[in-house]
């Protein structure tokens, strides 16, 4: 059968990922390797201090990444895609998604991005003996019971913005157990929420304005593997306004962009890991066995799978990369030796490749927002340096780079001390677009090798796409892992770097003076 056929008879699946600054479809093929795709940039919007995406622009980036990769396939197969043998969503984990009973949204969407939430984040932590970050959706829930906020006794329906479209596709409130582990604790065991921490929810809201009791407006978990429901009259409408996509396309799960980059890099196993890095940069290592302690800087998620995963998330990434980039652009322009976008990107890494393991004394903080894995509330970008620094542009470059992952280093360093065994990290995201020296500077903040995958670029909507290929797989006794071990990794390649002693020992001087600087950093984001 050629791709074409594949493609009209129904037989490929699709992944739609919402991403912080994309949102990205991929229609894979019978190899599972992609075939075709389709984008829609978007950008959250601070709206009254609150960080968020109008819901309307979900609809409007669903409808125009769709009709995207319908246009593509059409232009390199010259056939209509008008079915799928399944399809799957995923997007950024956590926030705050709540709707009454008519499905009416009662607050403007709270990301990820916000750090709003630390009284309710510490208040759980100490009473799950689990650590609830701020990023979590159930800490925003109960921020806003502690607020006494006017919408709490409505509230009927919680989710997360996977789990949001994916109702409007399919009418189902459901979710996968990775993009719940980001609502609310997993008992890993039974692959459910944790049912002692339902229940001592439930009391410390008694007496408050919230009446509900949680798992009634939570969700239902659905097992990777599962059908979650299928494409609804109203939905293909939703979907595709042109009519040609019809409905009745089984929906894998929607899972968390976390649980996407692990099925994209095949990183469910325990000992191996994945870092994703782009807006925000987080690790995903597969517990072997569980931490000594409880640390606000891990979270603690699952895999696809419900496997218990030691996750390091920070917020900011590629953001104060790129707007060095676009300024540097603008000075070369304004000298009139403009050239294009990704020549500059590789430009400034060639020089951040010559800068000094140290970076000459020349330090940045990227914090576009708040980082509660180093304790800052809000966030912004910041550079120093010493009068006897070396301050050259392969230092500047080099330092702008390590920003990138220093955040990230000081949670890892965490999981090293708690002995925690990796044998394989993947990497995957914008920031390794340009491998050299992004990869080995990750290598030598990890103190671990680092592998990319040529399928690394693809990203979660890939991953969405594996998984909804595995809910469609015609012998239900395969698993997650024999299913991307044999059907999709077997025979891929990827380029591995390992520590370079001398960038080790650079970026822990780097550290040093990065950490001694942090109050610095609290006192400019406070003013």
């Amino acid at each position: 059968m050629t791709k074409a056929e594949f493609i009209s008879s129904g037989k490929a699946s699709i992944g739609i990922e919402f991403g912080s600054t994309r949102i990205k479809a991929v229609l894979i093929g019978e190899d599972n390797s992609p075939l075709a795709s389709g984008v829609h940039d978007w950008q959250n919007t601070l709206l009254d201090g609150v960080w968020t995406y109008p819901l309307s622009e979900v609809r409007e980036g669903l409808q125009d990444c769709f009709a995207d990769l319908c246009k593509n396939v059409e232009k390199d197969y010259g056939v209509k895609l008008t079915s799928a043998a399944a399809m799957g969503i995923s997007a950024m984990m956590h926030g705050y998604l709540v709707f009454d009973e008519k499905g009416e949204q009662l607050v403007p969407f709270r990301t990820w991005r916000n750090t709003m939430t630390e009284q309710a984040a510490d208040k759980l932590t100490g009473e799950f003996s689990f650590n609830v970050p701020q990023r979590w959706s159930i800490a925003h829930l109960y921020q806003a019971i502690l607020n006494n906020e006017e919408h709490i006794d409505r509230i009927a329906f919680m989710t997360t913005l996977a789990g949001y479209v994916h109702y409007l596709l399919t009418g189902e409130k459901v979710i996968g157990i990775g993009d719940a582990s980001g609502i609310f604790p997993i008992d890993s065991t039974d692959c459910v929420y944790d049912e002692k921490m339902t229940e001592r929810f439930d009391e410390l809201t008694q007496g408050t304005r919230f009446k509900a009791k949680l798992l009634d407006i939570m969700p239902k978990i659905v097992t990777v593997g599962e059908s979650a429901g299928t494409l609804t009259e109203e939905g293909a409408k939703l979907l595709d306004p042109t009519g040609n996509f019809k409905a009745g396309v089984i929906f894998c799960p929607p899972e968390g962009d976390a649980q996407t980059g692990m099925a994209a890099t095949n990183s469910i196993a325990p000992k191996t890991g994945n870092v994703s890095a782009g807006t925000s940069i987080f690790s995903m290592i597969v517990l072997e066995k569980a931490l000594k302690a409880v640390h606000k800087e891990i979270d603690i998620v699952t895999t696809p799978c419900g496997d218990p995963v030691a996750m390091v998330h920070c917020n900011s990434c590629t953001t104060d990369f790129d707007a060095w980039v676009s300024m540097f652009g603008s000075l070369l322009s304004a000298a009139g030796s403009a050239i294009n976008k990704g020549a500059l990107y590789d430009l400034i890494y060639s020089l951040a490749a010559k800068g000094d393991p140290d970076c000459g004394g020349v330090i940045a903080y990227n914090y576009y927002a708040g980082e509660p894995v180093t304790g800052l509330d809000s966030g912004k970008p910041l550079m120093f340096r010493k009068p006897d620094s070396k301050f050259s542009i392969e230092n500047l470059a080099r330092s702008l780079v390590y920003s990138t992952v220093a955040t990230l280093k000081i949670g890892m360093d965490i999981l090293a001390d708690e002995n925690v065994a990796i044998d394989k990290i993947y990497a995957h995201g914008g920031l390794f677009k340009t491998p050299v020296p992004s990869q080995n500077i990750l290598a030598a903040a990890i103190g671990a090798d680092i592998t990319l995958m040529k399928s690394a670029g693809e990203g979660g909507a890939w991953g969405i796409a594996l998984l909804a290929a595995f809910a469609a797989r015609e012998d239900k006794s395969l698993t997650l892992a024999q299913f991307l071990n044999d059907k999709v990794f077997g025979s891929q390649q990827g380029s591995t770097a390992s520590p370079d002693p001398k960038d080790v020992e650079g970026i822990k001087a780097y550290m040093q003076l990065y950490k001694a600087g942090l109050e610095a950093e609290k006192a400019a984001a406070a003013v």
